[in-house]
């Protein structure tokens, strides 16, 4: 599977920055992919730093495992989604890092494999099963989904997870396309989508809302970040980093929100004049806005034009 996850990590060296992993450092990379952000990292906190890699999908793992053979005991390889960060931490005995990466969203491998459902490309779709899921061992695909949502929570999930004009038409579409028969491939949901002219004249394809949509419900994506932030948040060290990138404007809002609530701190009512809620600030901004790939980037990878580096440092507490 190496071979399906020779993966350019997204803006390298500005998470390098953010992060500044040094000798020794343990660093959680929560999405490992294709491992080249960890590998970097690797190289910065040798000889005994090491980085606990997590992700979702077995296949991300196989490859990253092939890739960092040569590190050894320095990578610790584990199948489970960055919201589970403190349980895995404490069972491996790790009450605190000094650094966690998350890169969101889908990679490249897994978009440019039809098998994994991610993909709607027009010469690939009568091929491609509405999966989407990125631990492809458990929970619903995108065509269960589909199957089972009324109209109004298809509806919701499109406005929710892909601000998509149109949303209540399309859903009623796909409810009235399947009881004609079941949406099984790209092709199928294609041919509603185009019948429905939901996103006709936006600057990407018409699907391309529709599908994030759907790949954000079936791996509910976006608790998952609200819980995985928590729980990196947690584990950090005084003075520990948090990098993450995020690939579109919902998933950069958590992101943005989540940060800024721990370093206000207090949640009192803006008018309420004394603070009794008690709720320290827990971290400081490392940027206040986010970092964009330079246009050299975009030109080398493509793929990396829509994304967003925010990093944070988690403050000492207080005594």
């Amino acid at each position: 599977m190496a071979g399906h996850f020779s993966h350019r990590p997204v803006l390298l060296s500005e998470s390098l920055a953010y992060l500044d992993p040094q000798s020794d450092d343990v660093i959680v990379d929560g999405t490992i992919g294709g491992g080249g952000h960890t590998a970097a990292i690797l190289e910065r906190t040798g000889p005994r730093g090491c980085v606990v890699a997590l992700d979702r999908d077995p296949d991300a793992l196989a490859a990253a495992r092939s890739r960092l053979a040569a590190y050894g005991e320095r990578v610790r390889f584990i199948h489970a989604s960055f919201r589970s960060l403190g349980a895995v931490l404490e069972r491996l005995g790790l009450p605190r890092v000094d650094g966690v990466l998350l890169d969101l969203g889908v990679s490249s491998p897994q978009l440019d494999r039809a098998e994994r459902g991610f993909t709607f490309a027009a010469e690939r779709a009568s091929d491609t099963p509405l999966d989407m899921r990125m631990d492809p061992t458990e929970g619903e695909t995108a065509a269960q989904l589909l199957a089972r949502l009324s109209g109004d929570e298809l509806a919701r999930s499109f406005r929710d997870y892909a601000e998509l004009r149109g949303a209540r038409r399309l859903a009623a579409a796909i409810v009235e396309a399947r009881r004609q028969a079941p949406l099984r491939t790209a092709a199928d949901l294609l041919a509603v989508i185009k019948a429905t002219g939901v996103g006709r004249g936006r600057r990407h394809h018409p699907a391309t809302l529709v599908f994030q949509a759907l790949r954000i419900a079936v791996n509910d994506e976006l608790t998952a970040l609200g819980e995985g932030i928590v729980a990196a948040i947690d584990a950090l060290r005084p003075g520990g980093r948090i990098a993450v990138l995020a690939y579109h404007s919902i998933e950069d809002r958590i992101v943005k929100r989540s940060f800024r609530d721990e370093v206000r701190g207090c949640i009192c009512p803006p008018a309420q004049p004394v603070c009794t809620c008690g709720r320290a600030p827990r971290l400081e901004f490392l940027n206040r806005r986010p970092l964009r790939p330079s246009d050299d980037e975009v030109a080398a990878n493509p793929r990396a034009r829509s994304a967003r580096l925010r990093a944070a440092a988690r403050l000492a507490e207080a005594s």
